[in-house]
């Protein structure tokens, strides 16, 4: 449907295009006002009651009646329904979701680098600099990112994550390491508290001290052409059936190229025939190629579903691969 897809007016980004190809480009330094303008988020959920027509023994489906125990939620500007939920549903509005980097950006270092919304309005999200890196083996360079995410139907809860991205591909990983290190989820049964939420981050050093041993480590470890399809099997495909047999064939083939140097930044030293080379053709094979219905939904995908859990999956093979 076409309010599904995304639009530049859903999203936003300062400095280079991003990966997924979307938003209005922003100079620097903007304020948050501007950032809601332009990424498509300066409007409100607002909720109803919900109404249903109840059908009488001869077909007449004029008779309303009212689901006590649900409400509507629809956006404030275009009053399209965005979801059906329980009564208990606490929403995050979109002011609420750019609001949380406020200080972080004023006083913390952080810089808003893109936001926007997804199918409608029904996911909301931003994502901004830390202002921490590491560089890798051959200049290869990976900065810290956190990524605050939430949604109206059900399908997220509120998510502050750290995110990792490769400078030379835009290649993006979240950063689970450990106990969970990183993320903080909010389900919608209880009230969003951004206060709460960044003391329990404690501003991600931990878990980036952690990842940078991670991928560090994954850098310096040589896979083989053995190692590497089976890795590819086993985060892509069926472990029990034998390279030719495999259902998911062109996409195992498709990340091996990535890997073997059809990939950006695969040539560099630190990617090239390394376990860092795995997870990075994963990731960008997810990020870029992966079949999706459009750019919103790869990112959707990418981000915070089917996409995210194969990357996930992909690093932590990788990781096994190091240990």
């Amino acid at each position: 449907m076409a309010h599904e897809l995304a639009k530049s007016s859903d999203m936003a980004y300062v400095g280079a295009t991003p990966w997924h190809g979307l938003g209005n480009q922003l100079p620097g330094n903007q304020p948050i006002e501007i950032w809601q303008q332009a990424a498509g988020m300066d409007w409100e959920i607002k909720q109803t009651e919900v109404l249903f027509n109840a059908a009488t023994e001869n077909g007449n489906m004029l008779n309303l009646r009212m689901n006590k125990d649900a409400t509507v939620l629809f956006r404030s500007d275009t009053s399209e329904a965005l979801s059906v939920v329980s009564k208990r549903y606490k929403v995050v509005q979109p002011r609420e979701v750019l609001g949380f980097y406020r200080d972080l950006v004023s006083v913390g270092g952080f810089e808003l680098e893109t936001a926007g919304v997804l199918k409608g309005g029904k996911k909301l999200w931003a994502l901004a600099k830390t202002g921490q890196e590491t560089m890798l083996t051959g200049g290869d360079r990976v900065k810290a990112y956190l990524l605050l995410a939430t949604s109206c139907d059900g399908s997220l809860a509120t998510t502050a994550q750290f995110t990792s991205i490769r400078v030379v591909c835009n290649n993006t990983l979240q950063m689970a390491v450990g106990d969970n290190l990183g993320a903080v989820r909010v389900p919608h049964s209880t009230t969003f508290d951004p206060v709460a939420v960044k003391q329990s981050l404690g501003l991600g050093v931990t878990a980036w001290d952690e990842f940078s041993k991670s991928i560090k480590a994954l850098a310096n470890r040589p896979v083989n052409k053995f190692e590497s399809m089976n890795f590819l099997v086993k985060v892509l495909g069926d472990p029990n059936l034998p390279l030719q047999d495999q259902p998911n064939q062109k996409a195992i083939q498709a990340v091996y190229a990535l890997f073997a140097g059809e990939g950006r930044g695969s040539k560099m030293s630190s990617a090239s025939n390394t376990a860092w080379g795995l997870v990075n053709g994963v990731t960008e094979y997810v990020d870029s190629f992966r079949r999706a219905r459009n750019a919103d939904f790869r990112l959707d995908s990418a981000w915070f579903g089917q996409g995210a859990q194969i990357k996930q999956k992909g690093f932590e093979a990788a990781m096994a691969l190091a240990a």
